[in-house]
């Protein structure tokens, strides 16, 4: 996803932009909003973005001067779009000299506008990434790519709109006859005997070969799905959708042939029917990954027309049944949502031993999606596989419906864990920025509402998020900060006590003597006497 940041002094104006656009139907995810470019630059540090959509004028910093501080750090991103209620050519010009794409007055700013610019963006991206030296695309657009393929096989998308607007934006032509789908398995005796190491890297050039190979006769997609397992995406033509079974079978034992004599490796494939428009792919998938099921050393390439019309589908799991609840979870860092979702999906086969292979599949579709839909999903589920042999791919080794339930529990509580201590850091950030926001602001009158509103979030959160994670309440903490900067006032200048009270935003110097004695334990009259300049 390409990452995005607003920044902007007026919530209403950051709350607009939000909800301009449809932002995922571009890849684009908000990392975070920011009311000042300082706080925007601490969030450009903490995420990396490649665009800001900033004010140019804001308090602290302005957004010429974020976008300087950026370039004379070296930065080639994140591009600028730049908005502003001033139409002087002064900061126009000083603006085109920096990341910018474009400049846009807030009075004549549209959706379409916007989009346009914003497309733009999307487009200038690629250039700015750092030089690739192996051939392939920057690491970004090729993870897009991916997780857009893996909606794609798992019936992930919302609507055809959807599915339309980002294949667009990432330049995939489904102008085809037909499309089917195959769900591949590396086949080799030494891969359990093998480090997991030196199991990625087998898979890893495998993967790289079959993909190459299989091009050169027919056009495809090849996507990962774990270090064992891959589906193979065909993009039939007219002139071979008639006979593609023949095509793909002889294209597919020439790749075997080729694995083994370069890695010792062989693969096993099904292939599902072919479907007419790519939004059907999933039920290709799904054919693949029945059928495989009858897939074996006697015939390990198999077509789902190969079975015959009275042999029986073993049923697959249909990972699409929870999408609605598992994107929710994986986008949101929802834990309550994730471990609800798992534990339905657990119960569907507790005590039923005899479902070994459908509860093994489930837990495959899982394990996929967290591989790919997280963006640190390989290192993060690693991680909490630790402890096992073979890491997560010990799944392969498992052997009766108990221990597959047992996986995924791990595997569910593992997630947990990591998305409680994601939502932890965020509150403990927003926190953070709240404090350093009263303290700028010291000298205002400052409210529960005020703040919220700041940071875009409900004042009875706020109250809550502050408390659970401070010392102190909130309005005790803006107390306290008011009287710290009213002691420093008191013996570093000659300020009369009404003169301070009104400077730090209190109600009556009356008002202000109340709270200073109750932070204090004394008089505002008596810490000057104790406290001589």
């Amino acid at each position: 996803m390409i990452k995005l940041i607003i920044a902007d002094d007026e919530p209403l104006v950051q709350a607009g932009i939000k909800s301009m656009i449809n932002w995922e139907d571009y890849q684009i995810s908000i990392v975070g909003t920011a009311s000042n470019g300082a706080a925007a630059y601490e969030l450009i540090q903490e995420h990396s973005p490649e665009l800001i959509i900033t004010d140019i004028k804001m308090p602290v910093m302005s957004g010429l001067e974020l976008a300087r501080k950026c370039q004379e750090e070296g930065r080639k991103l994140p591009l600028f779009i730049i908005l502003t209620s001033y139409e002087e050519f002064n900061f126009v010009r000083e603006a085109i000299t920096y990341q910018v794409v474009d400049y846009l007055i807030k009075l004549e700013l549209t959706p379409e506008v916007l989009l346009e610019t914003v497309k733009k963006a999307i487009e200038r991206i690629p250039e700015e990434q750092p030089a690739q030296t192996d051939g392939h695309p920057p690491d970004n657009v090729y993870l897009i790519r991916e997780q857009f393929y893996t909606r794609l096989i798992f019936n992930l998308f919302e609507s055809e709109a959807q599915f339309r607007t980002q294949a667009q934006n990432l330049n995939i032509d489904f102008n085809c006859e037909a499309f089917a789908v195959s769900y591949v398995e590396i086949k080799s005796e030494k891969l359990t005997h093998m480090s997991s190491h030196k199991q990625l890297n087998l898979y890893t050039s495998s993967l790289q070969m079959v993909s190459e190979l299989i091009s050169k006769y027919i056009p495809c997609h090849v996507l990962s799905l774990d270090t064992r397992h891959f589906c193979v995406i065909f993009f039939l033509k007219e002139e071979t959708a008639a006979d593609y079974r023949s095509l793909i079978r002889n294209t597919l034992r020439q790749v075997s042939v080729m694995l083994f004599n370069y890695y010792s490796v062989t693969i096993h494939a099904s292939i599902g029917a072919p479907v007419s428009s790519p939004l059907q792919m999933a039920s290709s998938y799904q054919d693949a990954r029945q059928t495989f099921t009858f897939v074996c050393e006697e015939t390990p390439i198999l077509f789902l027309e190969d079975l015959a019309a009275d042999e029986p589908l073993k049923n697959v799991f249909n990972i699409s049944l929870f999408k609605e609840d598992l994107l929710k979870a994986y986008a949101e860092f929802d834990e309550k949502a994730l471990y609800d979702t798992f534990s339905a999906i657990i119960e569907l086969f507790t005590g039923r031993n005899t479902h070994t292979v459908q509860a093994l599949d489930a837990a495959s579709n899982i394990l996929y999606l967290s591989l790919s839909l997280l963006g640190s999903g390989e290192q993060l589920i690693s991680d909490i596989f630790r402890e096992k042999n073979n890491g997560y791919r010990s799944l392969y080794e498992l052997t009766n419906t108990e221990q597959v339930l047992e996986w995924m529990k791990l595997l569910r509580d593992g997630l947990c864990r990591s998305f409680s201590e994601h939502n932890k850091d965020y509150k403990n950030h927003t926190v953070t920025s709240v404090k350093k926001y009263i303290n700028e602001h010291i000298e205002e009158k400052l409210t529960l509402n005020r703040v919220a509103r700041e940071f875009n979030i409900s004042p009875n959160y706020l109250s809550v998020l502050f408390s659970k994670n401070n010392d102190i309440g909130f309005s005790d903490y803006i107390n306290q900060s008011k009287i710290e900067a009213a002691k420093k006032m008191m013996t570093g200048g000659d300020y009369k006590i009404y003169e301070i009270s009104d400077r730090l935003g209190f109600e009556s110097a009356f008002y202000f003597s109340r709270v200073f004695k109750k932070v204090t334990g004394l008089s505002p009259r008596d810490y000057i006497n104790q406290n001589p300049q």
